[in-house]
Parts: C-alpha cells; structure tokens; sequence
C-alpha cells in the first residue's frame, strides 16, 4: 500500500495508481480518469447547508439546493465516464430543512421554487431523480437506520433517524452479490413453506397486472423441506446500522459496517472502489481489508493527513 506523501501532490497517475489518496477537488480529479476504469464508488457527499469545512469551492454552501444537486450532478457525471459498464454507485445523503443551520435563498420567483422557512428540500430524491435523468439506472433506495441517532430538540416533528444510500448504476447489468449480503431466513419462514399453500390463497394468481411467483404457487405441505429450502433470504432495504464514535477531527464519518455492506455486494475481490469525497478514509480502510483496491478523493488536507494516518495504521 502506497501512503507516501507525493499521493496528495495534486497529480494524477496517468497509469491509475491505487491505494492513493488525492488532494484535490473532485471534479477535476475525475476528469484526469480513464474511461470505464472504476469498478465501484461509495461516497457521502457533504450534505447540503450543514457544516462548513472552511475550503474554497467546496460542496454544500451553495445558495440554493439546485445549485447543489446541479454541482454535484456535474461530479457524478465524471463518475458515469469513469465507472466500468458493470459498475456500482452507491451514495449515502440526508435531508435538510430550509433555515435549520444555513440560510438559503427563499426567493418565491427563483428557479429551486422558494422554499418556505421549515420546510424540508428533499434533497435526496432530487438529486437521485437529477442523476437518473443524466443517463443513471437508479436501482435501489436504500434506508440506513439508526438506532442511536443525533439526538434533536425539535418538539413540532419526528427526530430523524436514518438517511438514504442510493444505488446507481451505468448500466442495466453490472456486478451484485447478492449471496454476500445475504441474511439467514427467520425460523417461521422455514415453517411456513414446510407447510404448503392451498389453491385459495390470495398470492397464487397474482395481483392483477403482475405474474404470480413460482413461491407463492399452491403446493402440497411437505414438498419443500430443510433439504430444499434456502437458509438464506435477499437483504431488505432498510439497514439498521448504528453510528460509530471516531476519535479523528472529522465530523461525519461513517460506520464502516454502512461502507463494507456496499463493497462486498458491489465490488468484485482485487476491484477498484472509489471515493471522491473521502473525509477521514473510511472507505478506503474498509476497502483495504476487504481484499480490494481503493482511490480517495479529498479537498481537505487535514483529512486527507487524518485518512493516511487511519489507513496506514
């Protein structure tokens, strides 16, 4: 693993070096890629009108929220370039309401609709349905949950408790493990389809305008049994994953439990994941010890030092 300061120089490797971590913005890093080189990306983007990192053209200060889906619109549209025909994307972002921590332009006549004070912008499916309409397959909404969210005092409103990860796409057949992010069936599943289903049940012909599932067919009790059932079942949408402390100066580091899920299940062994906006490098850690390659992205050379120092630990 290559952690050596002439990493965060500012200049690419035109033969792609991997295990880097880049000081630079991230849109014009991506455009020094090769095309179709990527294998996965998983990345948080800054979330819209939260925290200042204190850089010059950095993401998530912008005036209004087009502004910000349009910016990083324009980054993922490097990513699109970059990422193999059977590549992944998978993007962790939150919502924001208008007024909570930054003023935004609440201009009834200006182009992002004049939000009202307290209202919610929606960010995450404006930006997913702004990718989509820039050549994306938009996949999955995936719901990270957490149990043990940032506490809030709003008393007018639920306290929030998950954000979304995207899973995005170049094309309509890409790489997905499914088996490695499989979850063992619950017992009374088992039991259910040891027990066969009658003719009448309300699934056998399907919902109308949809073709019935060969499991919900009727079958006599007993034709499946541990021999033929799978232990296994599909990963849900919704991932309950705790937030985890980091000792590090970076305020929104990730769990790397939220990271591997989206490693293993969409990036192959000896891939290559990136991640432009690589914060304290837990992408990269995670990646490391999954057997994969990774290149992070960063504006910041604080974190990028802070990242080196995790990694190469």
């Amino acid at each position: 693993m290559n952690l050596s300061p002439d990493n965060t120089s500012g200049q690419l490797d035109p033969k792609l070096e991997t295990d880097v971590i880049y000081n630079m913005d991230c849109l014009d890093a991506l455009r020094t890629f090769p095309d179709n080189s990527i294998n996965c990306c998983v990345t948080s983007p800054p979330y819209y009108g939260l925290r200042d990192y204190g850089m010059d053209g950095q993401i998530g200060r912008e005036q209004t929220p087009g502004q910000y889906i349009k910016r990083l619109t324009s980054v993922f549209n490097e990513l699109l370039r970059v990422l193999r025909s059977d590549g992944t994307f998978w993007l962790n972002i939150a919502d924001t309401y208008c007024g909570t921590n930054y003023k935004i332009s609440n201009d009834p006549d200006n182009s992002d609709g004049g939000y009202k004070p307290k209202d919610l912008l929606g960010i995450p499916w404006l930006l997913a349905l702004s990718l989509r309409a820039d050549g994306w397959y938009l996949r999955n909404d995936i719901i990270w949950e957490k149990a043990n969210p940032m506490p809030e005092s709003a008393k007018d409103r639920c306290s929030r408790s998950y954000e979304h990860i995207f899973l995005l796409t170049k094309s309509k057949k890409y790489y997905f493990d499914y088996l490695a992010i499989s979850e063992p069936i619950a017992p009374t599943t088992a039991k259910r389809l040891k027990a066969g289903r009658n003719g009448s049940h309300k699934y056998v012909d399907g919902v109308p305008g949809q073709t019935a599932q060969a499991i919900n067919k009727a079958r006599s009790a007993g034709i499946l049994n541990d021999l033929n059932i799978s232990p296994l079942r599909n990963k849900r949408d919704i991932w309950r994953i705790n937030t985890v402390p980091y000792t590090g100066a970076h305020f929104a580091a990730f769990p790397p439990k939220l990271a591997e899920t989206c490693i293993v299940a969409g990036c192959p062994e000896n891939g290559i994941v990136i991640d432009p906006f690589f914060g304290s490098g837990t992408t990269g850690l995670v990646a490391s010890g999954l057997n994969r390659r990774y290149i992070g992205i960063e504006l910041n050379p604080e974190y990028c030092e802070l990242a080196r120092q995790r990694i190469g630990g």
